[in-house]
């Protein structure tokens, strides 16, 4: 779940509800000098499932210890420390069910989310805030998800679908580097971030370059990023939320219980150049 407070609740957004807006990014990622993404079918895909894994938990929402709905809050932005919040091996679980969920069906797009995956938990993650007996439990699956990105690059060098270009570790390091950026800019939205913010990465531009790409916020859910890599100004995306009208919760169950009972309304995000 990703959360975004309110003077009197809270607008909660699902993990595959922010995925797919984080496709709605990547279908208009793309302009003279920003690079679309090539297979596109197959990268549109991993952004788009990347959190799908995270449906079933999403259904059944948890609290934290302040009674809080348990989910990314725009403190959590530029680090992640979210495992106080979280039990360690029910995420790792999590994401082992969203990685494998797209190998299955695609593997091109599954390597994307396992690539995302690793680069969280590796790179991203604080370890501070995991308890120390569970740090083997996190490094085993890093290691196997490193295992299974080996797997899947030899698979698609024998896949006759793909020309070399396509499968090469630029390409698919630039279409990582790309589900990152579109993730962020989702969860910028989600949270109604209020500050200046990043893409992450540079990302691929014409000339065999990257850039590094700046989000502004100006209002609520509308930004402006320099320099623009969509293929039109301004953009309008629109995608699902609950509110919850409380701001602090007596058990899971009582937010369970408004959670299921809050009407699924339409919020949207503008970005322009």
């Amino acid at each position: 779940m990703l959360r975004s407070e309110s003077d009197n609740g809270w607008w909660l957004v699902t993990h595959p509800d922010h995925a797919r807006l984080a496709g709605q990014f990547a279908e208009h990622w793309g302009n003279d000098l920003f690079l679309s993404p090539e297979p596109r079918a197959d990268v549109l895909e991993g952004i788009s499932t990347h959190d799908d894994g995270w449906a079933a938990r999403d259904a059944a929402p948890e609290i934290t210890k302040q009674g809080k709905p348990s989910a990314f809050s725009r403190e959590l932005v530029g680090k992640y420390s979210a495992f106080e919040e979280i039990d360690l091996l029910d995420y790792l679980s999590v994401r082992r069910r969203a990685v494998d969920t797209v190998v299955r069906h695609n593997p091109y797009a599954g390597l994307l989310v396992s690539m995302h995956t690793f680069d969280l938990l590796a790179n991203r993650a604080d370890r501070s805030t995991i308890p120390p007996d569970q740090l083997p439990s996190l490094d085993v699956f890093l290691d196997d998800q490193k295992a299974l990105q080996q797997k899947v690059r030899s698979q698609l060098t024998e896949d006759p679908r793909y020309q070399p270009a396509e499968i090469s570790p630029e390409r698919i390091e630039n279409h990582f580097r790309l589900l990152q950026a579109c993730d962020n800019l989702s969860l910028l939205t989600c949270v109604d971030y209020p500050g200046t913010a990043n893409l992450l990465h540079a990302l691929p531009v014409t000339g065999n370059s990257r850039e590094p790409v700046t989000v502004e916020r100006i209002e609520i859910r509308h930004f402006r990023l320099a320099p623009y890599p969509f293929n039109g100004s301004p953009l309008t995306f629109a995608f699902p939320a609950r509110f919850i009208h409380s701001l602090s919760f007596a058990s899971k169950e009582d937010l369970r219980e408004k959670f299921n009972a809050a009407a699924v309304r339409k919020l949207s995000v503008t970005v322009e150049s």
